[in-house]
């Protein structure tokens, strides 16, 4: 796995050795947190924002995000979403 573009909790980094969370490519994460198709935040303060994957079937990509902004917290695969 390449080093990662941005910051990251380490919630995120011991969640992500999973199976299902280990197929998440950090361009994937970063087009969610540059691009994203809807933004949301929580009572907490954290930012959810969603992107699509293409190469994972279209699937939506949730990714939480610190009150910074910038701070990875979680990232995964959201079947629930409806854009």
């Amino acid at each position: 796995m390449e080093p990662e573009r941005f910051p990251t909790t380490e919630y995120f980094r011991a969640v992500r050795i999973r199976p299902d969370r280990a197929i998440i490519q950090d361009e994937w994460i970063q087009r969610a947190i540059e691009a994203p198709v809807r933004e949301a935040v929580q009572a907490d303060g954290r930012i959810r924002r969603w992107g699509w994957v293409p190469e994972a079937g279209h699937r939506s990509l949730r990714v939480v995000l610190l009150p910074d902004r910038m701070t990875v917290h979680n990232a995964f695969f959201d079947r629930t979403f409806k854009p």
